[in-house]
């Protein structure tokens, strides 16, 4: 799924924040980001998202402050704020009516469908199992961070959770609404 590539930043930020410490971890996830960008200017019938254009100033404004304004911050108060901004990235794509799965769901589906209000009803279901998926995240660390005695696993697992379910929704939910639709015929 190209929608999950998107996601590409977050994963290598995860990896390289374990591995190296958080500023580096913010720079390579913005390098990332800017890769993605550039993918989607130069390659014909594609065009930069939402989500992309999004997670490019988070990492970049993120990077820039950890690196000039020095914060105290953990792995998890780290974590927290890359998390919040992709909620937020989701939302604000709501807000304008521009969830940000339908730019990815366009690139797989003919033009006659774009418009038609199911096809956008489901890109908003999607970008709300985004939504909430990221909102579980966003309270489970700062349950990690903030709770004392708040135990690790629990707080693991409500991410893995979120995440996991999130991508398996949004396989199973386009097939089951045209199956649904099919039944209907």
């Amino acid at each position: 799924m190209v929608i999950l590539l998107a996601f590409a930043p977050f994963l290598v930020f995860a990896i390289v924040n374990r591995l190296a410490g958080s500023e580096i971890g913010l720079a390579a996830a913005a390098a990332t980001s800017a890769v993605l960008l550039l993918r989607d200017m130069l390659a014909p019938n594609r065009s930069p998202k939402i989500l992309e254009i999004g997670t490019f100033v988070l990492f970049c404004g993120l990077a820039l402050y950890g690196w000039f304004g020095h914060p105290a911050w953990t792995v998890i108060g780290v974590r927290v704020r890359v998390d919040a901004g992709l909620l937020v990235i989701v939302l604000v794509s709501m807000l304008v009516r521009r969830p940000f799965t339908l730019q990815y769901a366009r690139e797989r589906v003919a033009r006659e469908h774009w418009n038609s209000s199911e096809f956008i009803r489901v890109n908003y279901v999607i970008s709300s199992a985004w939504a909430l998926a990221f909102a579980v995240m966003v309270i489970a660390e700062l349950a990690l961070l903030y709770v004392p005695n708040f135990p690790n696993a629990v707080g693991i697992a409500a991410i893995v959770i979120a995440l996991v379910g999130a991508i398996k929704f949004t396989r199973w939910y386009p097939e089951h609404i045209r199956s649904r639709q099919l039944q209907q015929q």
